[in-house]
């Protein structure tokens, strides 16, 4: 996964801040471990990030000094989360909590940090519930996607979910009808978006993945008449969000 921090991260490195702020319980969005490095506390780091599900990246130790500027990480730097991340349940809650129908953004693999700060940031004005993203190759929650959501991450809920496809299953047996966006999908306006709504978003390159395409009920599709055969994955999901919205 490409990794897209901006200052507004939180960088924590040394072996015992990083063990403090993972019994915590902080946001970590990812843990840099260098390269080969298991001695004494440092396995102990990994044994705790593996437990919270936070993914770990081998990096070189010279990779580790640009990172750390200079600063003594002691062969290990995490990064902060620009905000906490909820569960699915959470998500179910809101929406109970209002009297309505879930309606819930998928993003599968969206890595580009503006885009997913773009679709948060849509999720709010039309009312949805919240946002999952997976925990690996995607976006996390960092300044960018803070920034690029114009503020609201603030009030819109997003899990991070070990399971991109177990999580869609539990959607559905919560009832909850799951569309997908694809090329070869029939056209969005012709579909009735009404209850329970799980919206899948695919990623910039490689769209909806074979396996949560499979899982989802429905594929739709947004007519072309140019030349280009594709929308940015955010301006695609503004489209089927805003027919969600209507429909509801």
């Amino acid at each position: 996964m490409s990794q897209n921090f901006s200052q507004k991260d939180e960088l924590i490195i040394g072996r015992n801040p990083i063990t403090e702020a993972l019994r915590a319980g902080r946001e970590l969005n990812q843990l840099f471990v260098a390269r080969g490095e298991r001695s004494g506390s440092i396995g102990k780091i990994i044994a705790l990030a593996k437990d919270r599900g936070i993914p770990i990246k081998e990096v070189d130790v010279k990779k580790l000094d640009y990172m750390s500027g200079g600063g003594v990480h002691q062969g290990v730097a995490a990064f902060c989360a620009a905000h906490s991340y909820c569960s699915l349940e959470d998500i179910f809650a809101a929406a109970e909590q209002k009297g309505e129908a879930p309606f819930i953004i998928i993003c599968d693999e969206i890595e580009d940090p503006h885009n997913l700060g773009a679709i948060i940031r849509t999720a709010d004005a039309v009312g949805a519930h919240g946002v999952v993203v997976p925990k690996r190759r995607s976006a996390a929650l960092t300044g960018i996607v803070a920034k690029a959501s114009a503020g609201a991450l603030e009030y819109v809920r997003v899990a991070r979910v070990t399971n991109l496809a177990a999580a869609l299953e539990e959607m559905k047996r919560r009832n909850v009808w799951l569309y997908c966006s694809d090329m070869d999908g029939q056209d969005y306006r012709q579909v009735d978006f009404s209850g329970a709504v799980g919206l899948v978003i695919g990623s910039e390159g490689r769209g909806v993945s074979r396996l949560i395409k499979e899982t989802c009920d429905v594929t739709v599709s947004l007519p072309m008449k140019g030349k280009i055969n594709s929308l940015n994955a955010s301006v695609a999901a503004a489209v089927l969000m805003y027919a969600v919205a209507q429909g509801r």
